[in-house]
């Protein structure tokens, strides 16, 4: 008797259960599916029969309440049935809507049943639309980490992400379906591989070495014709904008599959396939099978599962490198100050206060005490020459011996009054003599109080 490879799909919960609907209708053939849950009303709408009612008694099939300790205990209260529907498989994928209570409690549980039964587990989860609030995204966080515990590969769909491929026409259903997709041609790629026949075939066990024990993991298919089909097909399949940011760089095992008609050439095979290659380190576990379809004629499909994502490389395209710089002349907060920067200062004050046209040029974030402490001294330094350019406009005796004393601009004041200073000195002489009450509403209030006294 030949040993057939059997594959199941498990869809948990609602957004299970629509996925699993999806990949029927899209008529996905070689697999089995189930659809368990805790809504007995939802699970009637499942277009498979295998329906397992998940915790019967304890939520009466009023579903789990977005508690994922009911959809757990709803789990493990239906463990026998949940059992009995993994007998006789090789391989499980597990798709589920993190962020509620059947699909974040109940997923890990059968994802832990089925590894404890040494079969290999794929879970295939979606994250919360950012509009579902932090509360549902963070329920969400903790089902990825419960689930990536028991699974042998998981592969994480932000619903976020469909916002890059829809538009303003996207109806909410067909959204949706787009990320039911990703499962769907991951699943079909697989069982393409070992059902259908080929120049290059893969066993199950060549499966198993990829995706055993692999964590977090990609998976992208393209589909392309005309001109240059393979290597369009090929970069479409590394450049799924649906998945978590993911990257194949540093991916450990890489599973490729090309299909194409019977018009499909070895050199488009081999341009597919580098095209990928070229995408991962050199030393990952590179996995390839090539297989006819005779509904391919006149296209190229490619399919990838990339595996032992590492976290670096997973989330490698959230916080994109921008390199940035803050323009020189805005200064944020007070920092702490490099001593050598202040040691140069310290050298070169003398000829800042000489040369003021050389003095500007990188500013440095001044302690608020020592920079009130500087105006300070620069007040008084400057009071003396305002005193002296006060009383160069008055007629005495000793303004006419001492010539040597000029009026000279404002230099803590140099952007806001120098201008007025000029101006002054440029009136009227009579206007010089005896500054007038609206002249005197120009001149700050500390020269007025100087220059009565």
């Amino acid at each position: 008797m030949d040993m057939i490879v059997k594959i199941g799909v498990f869809g948990v919960g609602g957004a299970g259960n629509n996925a699993v609907n999806n990949m029927i209708t899209s008529n996905l053939e070689g697999v089995d599916f189930w659809a368990a849950n805790t809504d007995a009303q939802a699970l009637d709408h499942a277009l498979t029969s295998n329906r397992i009612q998940l915790g019967a008694t304890s939520t009466k099939g009023l579903g789990a309440g977005s508690h994922p300790e009911v959809g757990k205990g709803a789990a493990e209260e239906s463990m026998s049935e949940l059992l009995s529907a993994m007998e006789n498989l090789n391989m499980v994928f597990i798709t589920a809507g993190m962020g509620g209570g059947t699909g974040t409690g109940a997923a890990p549980v059968i994802a832990k049943a089925a590894k404890e039964k040494n079969i290999l587990t794929v879970g295939v989860v979606t994250k919360p639309f950012h509009f579902e609030g932090m509360r549902r995204m963070k329920v969400a966080e903790l089902g990825l980490e419960e689930m990536q515990k028991y699974v042998d590969t998981l592969i994480v769909i932000p619903n976020q992400n469909l916002f890059r491929i829809a538009n303003e026409k996207t109806t909410f259903a067909d959204a949706f379906k787009m990320a039911d997709n990703v499962l769907h041609s991951g699943v079909r790629g697989i069982t393409d591989l070992i059902t259908m026949p080929g120049l290059i075939n893969l066993d199950f066990a060549d499966i198993r070495t990829v995706m055993s024990e692999m964590g977090k993991a990609m998976m992208g298919t393209g589909e392309a014709d005309g001109e240059n089909r393979a290597i369009k097909a090929a970069e479409n399949a590394i450049s799924n904008p649906l998945l978590d940011n993911s990257s194949m760089k540093g991916a450990k095992g890489v599973l490729i599959n090309i299909t194409g008609g019977a018009d499909m050439t070895l050199f488009e095979v081999d341009e597919a396939a580098n095209r990928i290659r070229e995408e991962v380190d050199g030393e990952a576990n590179i996995i390839f099978g090539s297989a006819f379809n005779a509904d391919l004629e006149g296209k190229i499909r490619v399919s990838v599962v990339a595996t032992g994502i590492d976290s670096e490389h997973f989330i490698k395209r959230t916080k994109p490198d921008v390199n940035y710089q803050k323009p020189e002349n805005i200064i944020t907060k007070p920092q702490a100050i490099d001593t050598t920067t202040y040691a140069n200062d310290s050298e070169t004050e003398s000829e800042e206060q000489q040369q003021t046209s050389n003095a500007f040029i990188a500013p440095k974030p001044a302690e608020p005490e020592e920079y009130e402490f500087q105006n300070l001294v620069n007040d008084q330094e400057e009071d003396a020459e305002d005193n002296a350019s006060f009383e160069h406009t008055q007629p005495t005796a000793e303004a006419s011996t001492d010539k040597t004393k000029e009026a000279k601009p404002f230099s803590l004041f140099s952007k806001v009054t120098s201008s007025f200073a000029h101006k002054n000195t440029s009136n009227d002489e009579k206007s010089q003599k005896q500054p007038s009450k609206e002249d005197l509403f120009d001149i700050p209030a500390f020269l007025r109080r100087k220059g009565n006294q």
